[in-house]
């Protein structure tokens, strides 16, 4: 079909949410590995792979035959009603591969469910309701999901949950109080403790965060933050919860959970996204007692899929096999290094940060006003990389960051012609010219 046909039947029959990121919708036909193809068979290096979900590639060959061998048992559905082998084994490969502690595996469709499931093991498990969420922190499209997020852009909605308490964010580059890292003395991490006296009855269900604020804008929370609230957390009766959904299955490098690089062990575990190559799984992983602790009726129709089940062992598998965690890691720091040039040389560029292959760029407008945001720099830089066949994404409270998550398999050569295209990207956003 004709792309202006395509745009025309979107307009009218899906819903605007569906319209966000550009000017005008492309339209994705074929991926293979980091390379995608629209309907004209334009070629793009897919540097957000799908919101950092494409882990292993497009068209991967050991996810394609798991799924294909899948099909072929014609076990297309089951429910969480029922068992089925898939399911059974990436439950125990989880348990074997995820921090000391965490056993038991709740199989959802969506990361944003997993949430829902987090907290809700949270809340049985403790007998307490209060949440405490950072407020540059993302957590899925359900409606409780939404009431965690601290960002208005994602809200829109009144709050329907009273026991969600926003701590300030340990944004470095916009700390709420007004300090500079490392000499902070981490007041944000301290702070917590005055959140719960202030703001709750001292009795917490719960704390949940990302170890790189994804849709927040790419902040990596600094190494000690995690070691000053975990504690206070615990002391007041509630869990952690980490939130993995973007920042898992090798994406940061080293390791293949995030919260693996920070040296604390959560109490309960999200994962979604990259977890099964772009196939709809959400997991909650948490410890056994805590998960126990759930009581009623509790099944997910679409949870553990077999199709998702197969395709998140055979990336598991890959991401072992392909050394993909050691490739983020190095194919990692060169894109930093090369970043933080863009930093040195051009003015606009306020901030460069993130961890392995999950990096950002601030944009900053020039002038007297120090680190104003300028979203209309992010979304110049964004066009002009897509016109120049290179897909990024964007996110951040004010629209002004950019977000680069390719799949773990991009190549050094690769990488080093994704930087040529932004470096060509910023000259023409400087010049006025895209």
């Amino acid at each position: 079909m004709d792309i202006e046909q395509l745009r025309e039947l979107q307009n009218r029959y899906l819903s605007p949410w569906d319209k966000q990121y550009y000017e005008h919708s492309i339209d994705l036909e074929r991926g293979k590995g980091v390379l995608v193809r629209d309907g004209r068979g334009k070629k793009y290096i897919d540097c957000f792979g799908g919101v950092l979900t494409t882990s292993v590639g497009h068209g991967h060959p050991k996810v394609t035959e798991a799924v294909i061998r899948q099909l072929k048992t014609g076990m297309i559905h089951t429910s969480t009603v029922y068992l089925h082998e898939a399911r059974v084994r990436l439950a125990q490969k989880l348990a074997e591969i995820t921090p000391d502690g965490l056993q038991k595996s709740y199989f959802t469709p969506s990361g944003g469910e997993a949430t829902d499931r987090a907290i809700q093991m949270a809340m049985m498990a403790t007998g307490n309701t209060d949440i405490i969420s950072l407020c540059h922190g993302y957590h899925g499209q359900t409606l409780l999901g939404k009431q965690l997020v601290g960002q208005k852009t994602w809200r829109e909605l009144p709050s329907l949950v009273a026991g969600v308490k926003h701590a300030p964010h340990p944004y470095c580059f916009r700390c709420s109080f007004g300090h500079k890292y490392p000499g902070c003395g981490m007041e944000c991490a301290h702070y917590v403790q005055e959140l719960i006296n202030t703001t709750t009855e001292g009795r917490i269900a719960a704390f949940i965060a990302e170890p790189v604020a994804g849709i927040g804008g790419i902040i990596p929370v600094p190494k000690e933050y995690f070691e000053i609230v975990v504690p206070i957390i615990h002391a007041h009766g509630g869990f952690f919860i980490c939130d993995e959904v973007q920042t898992g299955v090798g994406r940061l490098g080293e390791t293949m959970w995030g919260i693996e690089q920070w040296g604390v062990e959560p109490d309960i575990m999200t994962m979604a996204k990259g977890i099964a190559n772009g196939f709809p799984l959400g997991v909650t992983i948490a410890q056994p007692e805590i998960a126990n602790a759930v009581r009623g009726l509790n099944f997910a129709t679409y949870g553990g899929n077999p199709f998702s089940c197969a395709a998140a062992l055979a990336t598991l598998q890959a991401i072992e096999d392909e050394g993909l965690m050691e490739n983020a890691e190095r194919v990692g720091k060169i894109l930093r290094e090369k970043l933080c040039e863009f930093l040195d040389t051009y003015g606009f560029v306020g901030d460069v940060r993130g961890w392995g292959l999950m990096q950002s760029i601030e944009f900053i407008k020039e002038g007297d006003e120090p680190n104003k945001p300028a979203p209309e720099t992010a979304a110049q830089f964004m066009e002009s990389c897509r016109e120049r066949g290179l897909l990024i994404g964007r996110g951040g409270l004010y629209g002004n960051c950019i977000r680069i998550g390719p799949p773990l398999c991009i190549t050094e050569e690769e990488i080093r012609q994704v930087l040529e295209v932004m470096e060509q990207a910023l000259r023409a956003v400087r010049a006025g010219v895209l």
